[in-house]
């Protein structure tokens, strides 16, 4: 049983935290090695995620050795981040398919399924894939993918684990109670609908270790919670987001200073001359068709678990 001590111990380290543009100019390396990773990869990061990733990183402290879920994951740069830096294991956790991960990823990474359906082996990919150009008469496509084939059978340069599990969040009977030293969750939890985020939230906190945290970024929402249609997402206010994730009435947050963050949000050189491109090719995502206008920004909640 959970005491009321150790209960007010953990909200020591809850907290609420718009995130200032000033992250990058404080972990300038981190953000040039997150960025360099997102180039290699190559995945397209979100108009803010450098702001996401530098402050989740900065409250994770160092991931070497420990067993991380990523919420909501994709194919994002925080998960091959993590290994990187010698996570153990990183449980990727996704409602989409990601069975037929293009085999360049698997040749850097050691990547499996968490059930036999969550990952495709190599060898299935590449038979699709030759099939597909020898069809087409492109030879030298179908010999490509026979060499990435080769490739990703190879050694890893990372020792850690990458394990795809296709699931919903709000319930993951594949992953053993208290069994996680931390979660992260980039701007993902906004994409679920209101009522259910509490459930979601309760299902990740049973799945950490005593003392383990939840990381999550989310939109920000200065007097009333409001829907992004373009990137169909929510925004939350203080209120609501203490109310989802189960907060202490004393935790922190900054968003008295909601209008300055959000001021220097739209002023800023650095995220603005650098979007991703696609942003311009639609107007379904968070900056429609490439055009700098922010309309929310993002905040985090970090949510300890009672040791």
């Amino acid at each position: 049983m959970v005491s009321r001590a150790m209960r007010e111990e953990a909200a020591v380290n809850d907290k609420i935290e718009i995130l200032s543009v000033e992250l990058l100019t404080k972990h300038r390396e981190r953000v040039a090695e997150l960025t360099r990773l997102s180039e290699r990869l190559p995945i397209q990061l979100g108009w803010h995620y450098l702001l996401d990733l530098a402050w989740m990183l900065e409250n994770l402290g160092n991931p070497r050795g420990l067993v991380i879920l990523d919420a909501g994951a994709g194919l994002g740069v925080m998960q091959w981040h993590l290994l990187e830096q010698k996570a153990a294991k990183v449980i990727s956790v996704d409602r989409v398919d990601r069975s037929e991960l293009r085999l360049g990823i698997r040749a850097r990474y050691r990547v499996t399924g968490m059930r036999p359906a969550d990952l495709k082996s190599g060898a299935a990919i590449v038979r699709k894939n030759v099939a597909a150009a020898a069809g087409a008469g492109k030879i030298s496509a179908a010999l490509r993918g026979l060499g990435g084939l080769f490739l990703s059978a190879l050694p890893k340069a990372f020792p850690g684990k990458l394990v795809f599990y296709h699931h919903d969040l709000a319930f993951m009977p594949d992953i053993p109670d208290n069994s996680l030293d931390a979660a992260v969750a980039v701007s993902a939890l906004e994409h679920n609908a209101s009522e259910e985020l509490p459930g979601v939230v309760s299902e990740i906190m049973r799945k950490l270790k005593p003392g383990g945290r939840l990381l999550a970024t989310l939109g920000a929402a200065k007097e009333k919670d409001w829907f992004h249609e373009p990137s169909r997402g929510w925004n939350y206010t203080d209120a609501t987001l203490r109310r989802l994730f189960s907060l202490a009435p004393g935790a922190p947050s900054n968003y008295d200073r909601f209008d300055a963050l959000f001021a220097s949000l739209k002023d800023c050189a650095e995220l603005r001359d650098n979007l991703a491109p696609f942003y311009s090719k639609s107007g379904d995502n968070g900056m429609p068709w490439g055009k700098w206008d922010p309309q929310y920004q993002p905040v985090g909640v970090c949510k300890t678990k009672p040791a």
